[in-house]
C-alpha cells in the first residue's frame, strides 16, 4: 500500500509536468500558424483525409478512454467491496487468549502426563503408566491439531483477503490516465483516497497475519513435542513387548531402594488417572448418554414384563428361571453395561473399573438369597480380590509396599481358589463354566507369585490383574447370558402365538442355555478384556486391525473388509429390530383379564415403523460404509429396467403395501372379507399380508389382490353385524303380546346393541302362519351366529311358556274309493 501511494504521487508530478509542456506546445503552434502562407494550402481530397484520420484517431482515443474509466470504475468497487469484507472479518477476532490458554493448559497437562516416564522416571517403567500417558497425550495433541487447524484456517483468510487487495490494486486499467488535465487530477484525487483507506486495512491485516502467525509457530512446537513424546512413548512400549520377561527389579528379599515415596505415586496417579478420565468421558459423550438411554429403555420393558406376569399370577417366589425379574433396574443396568462396554473404544481403566464395579453390585443384589451361602461368599471373596488388584492397577509405579501387597494378595487368592476347586459343592453352581475360570485365576495368580518374587514387575502386575478379572468377567458374561435367555424365553411365554413372518424363535432350542452364538461371543469378548492388560495385546492385534481396514480396489470401487462388515452389520441390525418390534408390537399377549378382542392401535402402523426403521438402517449403513451415491444410482437403474420386464406384479404388491399403510383400508386386527376369504387381519407386510381365516389357517393374500378386491371390512363400522330371524306364528295368536315378549327377550341380551334398537316386523300373512322378522345388531361380529343360536333356544321356550304356537306348513289329502262308487247302496 505505502508503494501504491508514493507510485500514486509521482504521477501527479508527472501529470502536471505533462500538462506544462503540452500548454508551450500548443503556444508554438499557434505562433506558427499565422505565418503560413496559402500557397501551402491542401486540396479537398487531402483535407478530408486528412481529417478522417483524425476523426478516426480521435474515436479510438476516446473509446479507449471511455473502457478504461469503465474498467477503473469498475475496480474502484471491487476495492471497496473487498475492503468492507476484510473489516467485517477482521472484527471477527481471533480467540487468541484462548489459544494461549489452551497452550498454557496443555503444557501443565503434559507435565502431568509426563510424570513418571520423562521426569521422575524410577528405575523401571511401567505398562500401565506408559499406557496412561499415551492416552493423555494423544488427546493433547488432538486439541493442539484442532487449534492449529483453525490458526491456519485464518491464516489463509487473511491471505486470501490481502491476495484480492493486492491483485486489484494492480489491475493495468487503473494506470491508463486520461488525456484531459482537469479530468486526469480528479482521477488521481480519486486514486489518493483509495489509497489512503486501504492503507489501515492493509496494516490491520499484516498485524493480524503475523499474530497468527506467531500462535502458530508456538502450536506447531507444542504439536511436535507431543508427537515426539508418544513416538518416544510407542519406543518403551516395543521394548516392553520384546523383553516381556525382563527382570526390573531385584528379587523381592533383596533391598528396593526405592527414591520415590509411596504418597506421592499415589498421589500422581490419582491426578493422572483422573485427568485420562475426564478427557475420554468429554470426548465420548454421546455414547454415555446412549449407554444411559439403553439402562432405560431395558428397564422399562422388563418392568413391563414383570407387571405382566405378576397380574397373570406367572411369577414364581424363588424366581427359578425368572431372575431377571426379579430387580428389572439392576437386571437392565447389568445386560447394557457388559454387552455394551465395547463401543468405548480403548478405553482409560479407571472406566472399565467403574463399568464393572457397578456390574459387580448389580449381580451381588441379585445373588442375594438366590445362590448357596458357599458360592455366595465365593463372589464376594472374588469381587473383594477384583478390588483390591484393580486399585493397585490404578498405581501407575512401582514401590516396595505394592510388590508386598501384591505377593500377599496372589497368595491368599491362590489358596481360595484353591480350597473352592477342592471343597465347592460344584452340583450347586448354576453356572459350570465359572469353576474353569477359577482354576484359571489360580494359574495366573500362582505365575504373578513366582514373577513378583524374582523382579519381573511388569509381568508380575499384569498376571495379577489379569487372574481376577478373569473370574470377575467370566461370571458376569455368564449371567448376562443367562438373565438374557430367561428375558427371552419369557418374552415367549407372555407373547405366545409367533408369527414366522414376523420374528420366530424355537423356545424349545432356547431352553435353560443360550446359543452357542452367544458364546463364542461370550469368548472373545472376554480375551479382549483380558488381552488389554498385556503389552504386546496391541501388537498382536495390529496385523488382524490392518487386515480388516486396508482399503481395497475392485474395478473404480475402493472399499475395506470393516466397511463392509459395517455395512452388512448395520442392515441385519435393523431387519432384526424391525422383526423383533413387529413381533412384540404385533402379538397379543397372555390374557390378564382384559378383552381378548380389543384391536391393538399400534398394530396398523406396523408396516410404517418397519419400514422407517430400514429406511434409517438402510441411510446409515451406506453412510458408514462410503458407498458412492453413483454407484447406488446404477442399481436403481438397472432395478428399473428389471421392472419395466418382469417386476411389474411385485412392484405393485410393493406399493400396494404403501398405500395400505398410508389410506389405512385395513388394518391389523380388523375383520375383513377379500375375495370369499373372511378372517381376521394378521399382519401386513411389505409385499403380502396375512389373513387368520374362521378355520385358523393363515392365508397369504399378495398386497395389491386386497385393493383390486372388493374388500369389505368389518371392523371399520365397530365390528358390528346386522341379523335377522324369521318366525312364524299361528293366526289365532296376540300379534302384540309377541312383540312384546320379543322386544324384552332381545333387550335382554347383553350382546345385541341397543342403538340402534332391535325391531320386531311384522312381514306378510303366509300360507300357514304369521310371519314376522327380527332385526337386531350385534355388538362384535364373532358373538353374530352364537346370539342369533340362544336367541332361537330363548324364542321357543318363551313361545311354549306362553302357548304361542309356531305353526308348520299342513296340506289335508282326501282318499276316494272308486270301487265303492261303482256299487252304491
Amino acid at each position: 500500500m505505502v508503494v501504491f501511494r508514493k507510485i500514486s504521487v509521482l504521477f501527479l508530478f508527472f501529470a502536471c509536468v505533462s500538462s506544462l509542456l503540452s500548454l508551450n506546445a500548443q503556444t508554438k503552434d499557434s505562433l506558427k500558424k499565422g505565418n503560413r502562407t496559402d500557397s501551402a494550402k491542401l486540396d479537398f481530397v487531402g483535407k478530408m483525409q486528412a481529417f478522417a484520420k483524425v476523426s478516426a484517431k480521435r474515436s479510438a482515443d476516446d473509446f479507449a478512454a471511455d473502457k478504461a474509466t469503465t474498467a477503473q470504475i469498475k475496480t474502484f468497487e471491487e476495492i471497496r467491496r473487498t475492503m468492507q469484507k476484510a473489516k467485517i472479518y477482521l472484527k471477527t477476532n481471533l480467540d487468541t487468549t484462548g489459544t494461549k490458554t489452551d497452550l498454557i493448559a496443555i503444557d501443565k497437562d503434559f507435565t502431568i502426563a509426563g510424570d513418571g516416564v520423562f521426569t521422575n522416571k524410577g528405575k523401571a517403567q511401567t505398562f500401565r503408566n506408559l499406557t496412561a500417558t499415551a492416552k493423555i497425550l494423544s488427546e493433547l495433541l488432538n486439541k493442539a491439531n484442532t487449534r492449529k487447524a483453525k490458526l491456519e484456517v485464518r491464516q489463509q483468510d487473511i491471505n486470501t483477503l490481502r491476495y484480492q487487495l493486492d491483485s486489484l490494486l494492480s489491475v493495468p486499467a487503473l494506470f491508463k490516465f486520461p488525456g484531459d488535465s482537469t479530468t486526469l487530477m480528479k482521477y488521481l484525487q480519486k486514486i489518493e483516497v483509495i489509497a489512503y483507506e486501504t492503507g489501515p486495512v492493509d496494516t490491520t491485516l499484516n498485524i493480524a497475519s503475523n499474530n497468527i502467525q506467531s500462535l502458530l509457530n508456538q502450536v506447531n512446537m507444542t504439536v511436535f513435542k507431543l508427537q515426539g513424546s508418544l513416538e518416544e512413548i510407542d519406543a518403551y512400549q516395543k521394548d516392553m513387548v520384546d523383553h516381556t520377561f525382563k527382570r526390573e527389579f531385584p528379587n523381592i528379599w533383596h533391598p528396593q531402594n526405592f527414591n520415590r515415596p509411596l504418597i506421592e505415586i499415589l498421589d500422581f496417579s490419582k491426578t493422572k488417572g483422573l485427568l485420562a478420565f475426564s478427557f475420554y468421558v468429554e470426548n465420548n459423550a454421546g455414547k454415555m448418554i446412549l449407554l444411559v438411554l439403553l439402562c432405560i429403555t431395558s428397564f422399562v420393558y422388563l418392568r413391563s414384563l414383570k407387571n405382566i406376569y405378576v397380574k397373570g399370577n406367572l411369577l414364581k417366589s424363588d424366581f427359578e428361571g425368572q431372575l431377571v425379574l426379579r430387580y428389572p433396574l439392576l437386571s437392565a443396568i447389568l445386560i447394557v453395561v457388559t454387552l455394551f462396554q465395547f463401543i468405548f473404544p480403548a478405553p482409560p481403566f479407571i472406566l472399565n473399573f467403574i463399568f464393572w464395579t457397578v456390574s459387580c453390585i448389580c449381580l451381588t443384589v441379585i445373588f442375594k438369597g438366590f445362590v448357596s451361602a458357599f458360592w455366595m461368599r465365593v463372589w464376594l471373596f472374588m469381587v473383594l480380590f477384583f478390588l483390591f488388584a484393580a486399585g493397585d492397577n490404578l498405581i501407575l509405579q512401582a514401590s516396595a509396599a505394592e510388590r508386598w501387597f501384591m505377593l500377599i494378595t496372589s497368595i491368599l487368592a491362590v489358596l481360595v481358589g484353591a480350597l473352592t476347586l477342592i471343597k465347592g459343592n460344584q452340583e450347586e453352581l448354576k453356572e459350570k463354566w465359572i469353576s474353569w475360570s477359577i482354576a484359571f485365576m489360580v494359574f495366573l495368580e500362582f505365575a504373578a507369585v513366582i514373577a513378583n518374587v524374582f523382579g519381573r514387575y511388569n509381568l508380575s502386575k499384569t498376571l495379577f490383574i489379569s487372574g481376577f478379572l478373569n473370574v470377575v468377567i467370566a461370571i458376569l458374561f455368564l449371567w448376562t447370558l443367562r438373565l438374557i435367555n430367561e428375558g427371552l424365553l419369557m418374552a415367549f411365554n407372555v407373547y405366545s402365538a409367533q408369527d414366522r413372518k414376523l420374528f420366530y424363535l424355537n423356545p424349545e432350542r432356547v431352553g435353560k442355555k443360550a446359543p452357542l452364538l452367544f458364546y463364542v461371543l461370550l469368548i472373545i469378548g472376554w480375551l479382549v478384556l483380558l488381552g488389554r492388560n498385556f503389552p504386546s495385546f496391541d501388537y498382536l492385534s495390529k496385523p488382524l486391525l490392518t487386515f480388516f481396514s486396508e482399503d481395497r480396489t475392485l474395478g473404480n470401487y475402493t472399499f475395506s473388509i470393516n466397511n463392509m462388515l459395517l455395512f452388512v452389520g448395520i442392515m441385519g441390525s435393523s431387519v432384526l429390530i424391525s422383526k423383533i418390534v413387529s413381533f412384540f408390537v404385533a402379538d397379543r399377549q397372555v390374557s390378564t383379564g382384559k378383552d381378548k378382542n380389543e384391536r391393538q392401535g399400534i398394530g396398523s402402523w406396523l408396516l410404517l415403523v418397519r419400514i422407517a426403521i430400514l429406511c434409517v438402517g438402510l441411510f446409515l449403513a451406506v453412510a458408514a460404509a462410503g458407498i458412492p451415491v453413483d454407484r447406488i444410482t446404477i442399481v436403481l437403474g438397472a432395478l428399473g429396467v428389471g421392472i419395466g420386464f418382469g417386476l411389474q406384479t411385485l412392484v405393485n404388491n410393493l406399493v400396494s403395501g404403501l398405500i395400505i399403510a398410508f389410506e389405512k383400508p385395513v388394518n391389523v386386527g380388523d375383520i375383513v372379507d377379500i375375495a370369499g376369504q373372511g378372517g381376521t387381519m394378521k399382519s401386513i407386510g411389505f409385499r403380502s399380508s396375512v389373513i387368520s381365516n374362521w378355520d385358523g389357517a393363515d392365508v397369504v393374500v399378495p398386497n395389491g389382490d386386497i385393493l383390486n378386491a372388493h374388500l369389505i371390512n368389518w371392523s371399520l363400522a365397530g365390528n358390528r353385524k346386522r341379523v335377522s330371524i324369521m318366525i312364524g306364528i299361528a293366526y289365532d295368536s296376540d300379534l302384540e303380546k309377541c312383540r312384546q315378549l320379543l322386544t324384552d327377550i332381545l333387550n335382554k341380551d347383553q350382546r345385541i346393541g341397543k342403538n340402534p334398537a332391535p325391531i320386531v316386523q311384522f312381514e306378510q300373512f303366509g300360507d300357514s302362519a304369521i310371519d314376522l322378522k327380527i332385526y337386531f345388531w350385534t355388538k362384535h361380529i364373532g358373538e353374530a351366529y352364537a346370539t342369533r343360536s340362544d336367541l332361537i333356544i330363548a324364542i321357543t321356550a318363551a313361545f311354549k311358556e306362553h302357548k304361542i304356537n309356531i305353526p308348520f306348513p299342513q296340506q289335508e289329502v282326501y282318499i276316494r274309493n272308486l270301487a265303492d262308487q261303482s256299487n252304491p247302496v
